[in-house]
């Protein structure tokens, strides 16, 4: 597939809380939850007021120009941490492909990219949560250098990348 990576800017926000929405994990099965979960003070610490110093996010585009998947990470703080919360010096990541285009390497480039990229700016690690039965992230960020650091009461690894 032909696609290129760039950095978001304020006209990808609402594909960014799109990505968000898709980057929630759903059993095989299972329904989605609706979009109201984005409005959830949880959910939306993600995302909200997107836009200040600390916020970065690169966007997948196809030849057309169209977004296909998003990777951004946000530092937060403990009064406001996130499920992968390790520190107020380590930002979050998040990230989400398109349904239809899934499993034709774009996570792998832009969680790449994301890498370099917080490593160029002087961040010390990247965290993130994910639900150990989403078997292809998992594989993504243990193929990627995260690793475990624990598991939170709700059975979601909290994992972490040094940079």
């Amino acid at each position: 597939m032909n696609y290129s990576i760039k950095p978001s800017t304020e006209k990808d926000i609402p594909f960014l809380w799109e990505m968000l929405h898709q980057s929630i994990f759903v059993s095989e099965g299972q329904p989605a939850p609706s979009l109201d979960i984005l409005k959830e003070p949880n959910i939306e610490k993600y995302l909200i007021n997107w836009g200040k110093e600390n916020d970065h996010a690169l966007v997948a585009i196809d030849k057309e120009n169209n977004a296909v998947g998003a990777v951004w990470i946000r530092l937060l703080d403990q009064d406001n941490a996130g499920y992968g919360f390790v520190d107020e010096n380590t930002p979050e990541l998040g990230m989400a492909i398109k349904n239809q285009y899934r499993g034709k390497g774009i996570g792998k480039n832009l969680l790449f990219n994301m890498i370099q990229f917080a490593h160029s700016i002087g961040y010390p690690a990247i965290s993130l949560s994910v639900d150990p039965l989403n078997q292809n992230a998992l594989r993504l960020y243990e193929k990627s250098g995260f690793i475990k650091i624990y598991e939170d009461a709700g059975g979601s690894w909290i994992m972490k990348r040094d940079l």
